[in-house]
């Protein structure tokens, strides 16, 4: 690996933090733009990723699986072209919702629930939030009885049980925290996520997720074979293992297995590239 590379790279695009693993030790970390290992930075979209993984959880949990309909949680949902819609479809960005819903457009739930499809389920990748609302809705329903929301299962399920800790999360006017963006973590919390996957959903031993559910998250649809269940998959062919989570301005925690290795960088920039950076990385 070329670290000081990549690093290069990213200072060009005004970065806040670089936190390189690999195996068990940090090799690299440097910050800048006035952060610091303590500050936590937004993950914008990088947010997203949590949901995937959440949803296989739930899966394994018997909570829900992850191709059953929409309309199964969500009777309005019944009828025309949204009966076809699965949580997959959601968490694909498959769901022939159309653009929108990022930033501080995030709609409630509700809001979310009542938008109407603009494409078949499962013929068109269109990035957007709205897709998270709807399974953070389906997902509020089923956790109804527990008491717990999707945040709460979340922090239960995976982040607690490894030690991640979230500065914060947006609040929405109606009280609920979004799914599709809206955290807050600090570069070094971030970096257990990415520890998990890179381990195959395991920490310090004890199981997660279990390897075969995990896997799951990283299959791409024939609408976009790029992305997974909210996760982005390698855009280097040579390097078809890689994994990565990426928000607004160039945030990006990158998952290599084959180099036993998880990056998190931060930074601010609309003309980072998040191919440029592996191709530096990667380098001899």
């Amino acid at each position: 690996m070329n670290v000081e590379a990549a690093a290069a790279y990213a200072e060009r695009h005004a970065l806040h933090a670089l936190v390189v693993q690999q195996g068990d030790r940090v090799v690299f970390e440097r910050y800048g733009g006035g952060y610091d290992a303590h500050k936590p930075h937004a993950l914008y979209s990088g947010t997203k990723s949590f949901w995937g993984v959440l949803a296989i959880a739930a899966q394994e949990d018997g909570l829900l699986d992850v191709d059953e309909p929409v309309a199964r949680t969500i009777p309005s949902w019944s009828e025309g072209a949204k009966a076809r819609v699965t949580l997959r479809h959601l968490l694909q960005l498959t769901s022939g919702i159309g653009f929108g819903g990022l930033g501080t457009a995030v709609p409630s739930f509700e809001s979310a629930l009542a938008v109407e499809l603009k494409d078949e389920p499962g013929e068109k990748f269109t990035y957007g939030g709205i897709p998270l609302q709807v399974f953070g809705a389906v997902l509020g329903r089923k956790l109804a009885p527990s008491g717990l929301s999707p945040h709460g299962y979340l922090r239960e399920r995976i982040l607690d049980p490894i030690g991640l800790r979230v500065g914060s999360w947006r609040t929405l006017k109606d009280g609920s925290n979004p799914l599709p963006t809206g955290a807050f973590l600090t570069a070094r919390d971030w970096l257990k996520y990415g520890l998990l996957v890179r381990d195959r959903g395991k920490w310090q031993q004890k199981t997660i997720v279990p390897e075969a559910a995990l896997a799951r998250c990283f299959t791409g649809s024939r609408a976009n074979p790029r992305y997974g269940l909210a996760w982005w998959l390698s855009p280097l062919a040579n390097h078809p293992d890689i994994v990565y989570a990426s928000g607004s301005g160039g945030q990006a925690m990158y998952v290599l297995p084959r180099e036993d290795v998880v990056v998190v960088k931060f930074g601010v920039s609309s003309s980072y590239k998040y191919d440029a950076f592996l191709k530096r990385l990667l380098a001899e």
